[in-house]
């Protein structure tokens, strides 16, 4: 138990037929320099692809620190959808818990160490996390090749954290321990598992924002829930998504007695129009009611929008030719 308390990070992974990139993982949380101690807790939801198999070998050699969960049966599948706060938060220990899914890795071998510094000077930190870099897979075209929510480190209010335009690399994520006891219920009813940790920090006090790249992100993963969200009716499955977020913001809003009431009616909407520009519905996209969400838009994005709406033909053609004719 002594052993237990003395634990500073632990680290919650969440994989699925990872088997590719799991040790790289792994290799990179077991090299970070740091003077406290940390425990990996993996779970694994019933990988078919060997992933187990690596996981077990990593954790031989560290007993003491990889503590997996392997599941025969898979849990998503089930309808859980945020495995890391049914399965790992649950039986955190440490202080801190920082985050990830098992085809991400860190790039920064003084990641843990920046952020449990700044955590253990300002109490008032209830989370932090940074900048990423962006892995291609299979040459995958990505917008941008760094995932870099703020220009310049900084803290981010409560508010901010609530109704926000950008996003934050799930593998940047580290939080107090003892804000996530217990998870609320709009937690487990959220649709992703990253939105929830934002809104349950924003409930306890300020974040902070690293503007360094400590974490890759790998795009066009398999089996990812970007991926899962492109097969059969995506139209229906982006409505769904949209619903599901509004009521996570509904729930949070009465949880936290209307304090965030406008940022979290503005964060529902802004989910809305993003689904809307996934979908390409462009009746929607250029209301009036969405000037200020088009406005958040990147300019590269807004262009190639503009030119699919107004000269369809001419975008199609430069995306065929981008694509070497396919």
């Amino acid at each position: 138990m002594d052993n237990q308390r003395n634990i500073m990070v632990s680290v919650c992974i969440v994989t699925y037929n990872h088997a590719k990139y799991i040790g790289e993982c792994l290799e990179h949380i077991l090299s970070q320099k740091r003077d406290f101690r940390i425990e990996i807790l993996i779970h694994d939801d019933a990988s078919t692809d060997g992933a187990q198999e690596v996981i077990l070998k990593w954790q031989k050699r560290y007993p003491d620190i990889i503590k997996p969960i392997f599941r025969t049966e898979n849990q998503y599948s089930r309808g859980i959808t945020n495995i890391t706060g049914a399965f790992n938060i649950p039986r955190a220990v440490g202080k801190y818990v920082a985050v990830m899914d098992g085809d991400d890795y860190w790039c920064d071998d003084h990641k843990l160490e920046k952020q449990v510094r700044y955590m253990e000077q300002h109490p008032e930190c209830v989370f932090t996390f940074h900048a990423a870099k962006v892995e291609a897979e299979h040459g995958a075209l990505v917008n941008a090749s760094l995932m870099r929510p703020y220009i310049g480190s900084r803290v981010v209010t409560p508010q901010e954290l609530v109704d926000k335009a950008v996003g934050i690399p799930f593998a940047s994520f580290m939080l107090r321990r003892d804000i996530l006891m217990p998870l609320p219920e709009y937690y487990f009813d959220c649709p992703v598992g990253d939105r929830p940790l934002e809104l349950i920090a924003a409930t306890h006090g300020d974040a902070y924002y690293f503007d360094e790249p400590m974490s890759v992100y790998r795009f066009g993963i398999g089996g990812s829930w970007t991926e899962s969200q492109m097969t059969g009716d995506y139209r229906r499955k982006q409505e769904l998504y949209a619903e599901r977020m509004r009521k996570t913001y509904e729930a949070f809003d009465v949880s936290t007695n209307g304090r965030f009431h406008v940022e979290a009616v503005r964060a529902a909407d802004r989910v809305k129009f993003l689904t809307e520009v996934n979908t390409r519905n462009f009746t929607e996209i250029y209301k009036d009611k969405n000037k200020a969400f088009r406005a958040e838009l990147s300019l590269h994005d807004r262009f190639f929008i503009g030119m699919e709406y107004r000269m369809p033909w001419l975008y199609h053609m430069l995306r065929s030719i981008r694509n070497g004719g396919r």
